[in-house]
């Protein structure tokens, strides 16, 4: 087992640095501490494609911890045309009572999929979702008057986002950098600035309060190991196993036992 430096991950070449560059740097003011991550999750760098239409790809991942954050991590992964992503979550400890942040940011080869959002651990608890969404509905319907809709999200999901959900599809080419330059980087700054004043005005919650919360984030992170979409994209890169220790053992290694 390894810490992952507090340095961001540097990936040639890879789309999503200035936004990964940009959370750590923000985040630096909570003093935060290394978090660790198995060694051969830090850094995997595989071929595939075809004999043909051959690629690299690098999966790198960071993390960190606070005292009021439990897991901040980012996975990133750098495919050239096959794939460029920053998946980036931050975890609350059940000691306060915080949504989780998170962003989506992925290139694929018929385009960008774009997610980002304060993601409710009790979504029908109105202490817990109230003062976040009276500030984050705000922003979204800024947010999206510059961006298009990336269409209904599964009624299973649901659950797992606030009505602040920022989702959006958007073309390559230059139209999709134009977008990415001037809507979706500021709605990541945005997104995340919010996040981080409801980190600084949380207080420790009883244990009563904290059992509960524990019990949303279980479930919260139960689903997104299950269906976490990049599995299939992971598995074909990095194969199988390594993929779903991936996937439990760090992107989403809240569990009940």
């Amino acid at each position: 087992m390894r810490s992952s430096s507090l340095e961001p991950v540097i990936l040639p070449s890879w789309r999503w640095q200035p936004f990964l560059n940009h959370a750590v740097e923000a985040l630096a003011r909570f003093e935060p501490q290394p978090y660790p991550i198995p060694e051969r999750f830090l850094w995997q760098s595989d071929s595939g494609g075809s004999t043909t239409r051959p690629f690299n790809v690098t999966t790198a991942t960071w993390g960190c911890k606070t005292n009021k954050l439990r897991q901040v991590r980012a996975a990133c992964v750098e495919g050239g045309e096959a794939a460029s992503v920053l998946n980036f979550v931050i975890n609350p400890s059940c000691n306060y009572d915080l949504p989780f942040f998170g962003a989506d940011l992925v290139t694929l080869p018929n385009g960008h999929l774009l997610a980002l959002d304060l993601q409710p651990a009790l979504k029908n608890d109105a202490l817990h979702t109230q003062l976040v969404w009276e500030k984050l509905l705000p922003l979204h319907q800024e947010c999206s008057k510059k961006l298009p809709s990336g269409g209904p999200i599964p009624a299973e999901a649901e659950p797992f986002f606030s009505p602040g959900f920022l989702w959006t599809r958007i073309p390559l080419g230059p139209e999709g950098d134009e977008l990415i330059k001037e809507a979706v980087m500021p709605a990541f700054k945005n997104y995340l600035n919010l996040y981080l004043e409801f980190v600084d005005a949380a207080t420790p919650v009883d244990a009563l309060r904290a059992s509960e919360l524990l019990a949303g984030q279980l479930r919260y992170s139960t689903y997104r190991a299950l269906k976490d979409p990049a599995r299939g994209m992971l598995t074909r890169f990095h194969g199988a196993e390594w993929t779903e220790s991936y996937i439990h053992d760090v992107l989403f290694d809240l569990r009940s036992n």
